[in-house]
């Protein structure tokens, strides 16, 4: 019964072949391309699932491997943070170099630069250290200063570093010199704990007219301090000891709560 029914099957196939090989070119090649149109699509299935395994085999990394390249790359990224941070300091200093140099041979003295190396959180306001010495040519007394104006002056010295007491404390007082009409002269002192950026300009003349924002300078009378070193500006002034003289808060122009660098000024 089986083989009967197989004879059947062949017989059909074989009969189909001969009416399809008996029609026309022009049929036979229509019957050829819709017979193709519809076992393509299952021929290509069958080729990408064969080409599948392939990729995903080329594709795929082991863990530890893939492990690996994230550190390398988190590694390469911190360093180029890193290189950043340090090429924005470079500038930064480079602009700082360029300024300072530029005011220093606008300046008539001889200075030498400096770094500040140590403050001493108990006298922060008062004093700093600095790495120049007496090897430097650093003696007692030699004013110190920035590009924005007076800082104080040396107070002691070792061979490669030196202490300088900053303007404000009351053993650096400086006589001044206030640029208006009159040259309004007094002595820089001490002023309260309050505002350290703040100094009293006291023994100026009763009559002394002063207005907020005039410039404050050395006057080179001190002995210490030459002529023409910006202080500071006035903040405002009154009247001492019923009018017998006159006293005036200055606002200083340097920095001392963060000073890096500083000029010593030689004669």
């Amino acid at each position: 019964m089986f083989k009967q029914k197989n004879y059947v099957a062949l017989g059909a196939v074989l009969f189909v072949a001969v009416l399809i090989l008996s029609l026309p070119t022009r049929a036979t090649d229509r019957i050829k391309l819709a017979l193709g149109a519809w076992f393509l699509p299952l021929f290509g299935l069958a080729g990408a699932a064969q080409q599948l395994p392939a990729d995903l085999a080329d594709s795929a990394l082991p863990r530890r491997e893939l492990l690996k390249q994230i550190d390398k790359l988190r590694r390469e990224n911190q360093q180029l943070r890193s290189q950043a941070v340090q090429s924005v300091a470079i500038a930064r200093e480079n602009d700082q170099l360029r300024s300072l140099l530029g005011w220093q041979r606008q300046m008539p003295w001889k200075l030498k630069l400096a770094n500040v190396v140590m403050r001493d959180p108990a006298n922060w306001w008062r004093t700093a250290e600095i790495d120049l010495g007496s090897r430097d040519g650093v003696r007692v007394d030699l004013p110190v200063i920035t590009a924005a104006g007076l800082v104080g002056r040396v107070s002691s010295v070792s061979l490669l570093r030196s202490q300088i007491v900053l303007i404000g404390d009351p053993n650096c007082r400086v006589s001044a010199t206030v640029e208006n009409a009159t040259h309004d002269m007094g002595v820089i002192v001490a002023s309260g704990p309050i505002d350290t950026s703040l100094v009293e300009l006291t023994y100026l003349a009763s009559s002394a007219n002063l207005k907020p924002g005039e410039i404050v300078k050395s006057s080179g009378l001190g002995g210490v301090f030459p002529k023409g070193i910006t202080i500071g500006q006035i903040v405002d002034s009154r009247s001492i000891e019923y009018g017998l003289y006159t006293e005036a808060r200055v606002k200083l122009s340097a920095n001392l709560g963060s000073l890096e660098q500083v000029w010593v000024l030689f004669p």
